[in-house]
């Protein structure tokens, strides 16, 4: 893959909503954040390498690192490449004997490794395009949690959604329009 094709990042923030754990990175010249869930392990792999914490025993992508530095094969960078029904994609570039190795990942694991091997992370530029949201909103984690899930649903499952918080926030004009375009969807028209 070209690499011009793809935007810097670093870890702006991990946290939990929701939906569970989330890990947020941000190029540095976008205003934007790329929301990513991840898996309570993952996250708990990622914060102990972002934060340095050694631990008395090797946690798996510690004991991965060691496995791969044991057969002299180096991470040099890694990428997130796609995003496919709410579903992130990752790429991992590692170099062994001067041969580059490019291995399928999903991207909680990919950065983890990218960490412990200091190694950059890259996200596609269409995929920063397409599901990055606005910084000012990635503070409030609820908010971006309800965008995510938004994003990995179809638009059925979206306005009914949709359609169930208005009816429980009492704005039934909101939700009759909503009603309304769901039948529309369900009807074909």
């Amino acid at each position: 893959m070209d690499d011009s094709s793809f935007l810097q990042v670093k870890i702006e923030n991990i946290s939990l909503s929701n939906l569970g754990f989330m890990i947020f990175l941000k190029n540095p010249d976008q205003e934007y954040v790329l929301p990513i869930c991840i898996g309570a392990a993952e996250a708990h792999s990622i914060a102990a390498a972002y934060n340095n914490h050694k631990f008395p025993r090797p946690l798996s992508h510690d004991l991965f690192k060691n496995l791969l530095s044991t057969m002299n094969c180096q991470v040099t960078r890694v990428h997130v490449t796609e995003l496919v029904d709410g579903t992130f994609f990752a790429r991992i570039f590692m170099l062994r004997d001067g041969v580059e190795i490019d291995v399928d990942s999903r991207p909680s694991d990919a950065i983890a490794l990218a960490l412990r091997f200091d190694a950059p992370i890259f996200v596609h530029r269409d995929v920063y395009r397409t599901a990055a949201v606005n910084i000012n909103q990635a503070k409030s984690g609820q908010d971006v949690a309800i965008q995510v899930e938004e994003q990995s649903m179809d638009p059925v499952d979206r306005l009914k959604s949709r359609l169930e918080k208005a009816v429980e926030e009492e704005q039934y004009e909101v939700a009759a329009k909503l009603r309304d375009e769901l039948q529309r969807m369900q009807s074909g028209n």
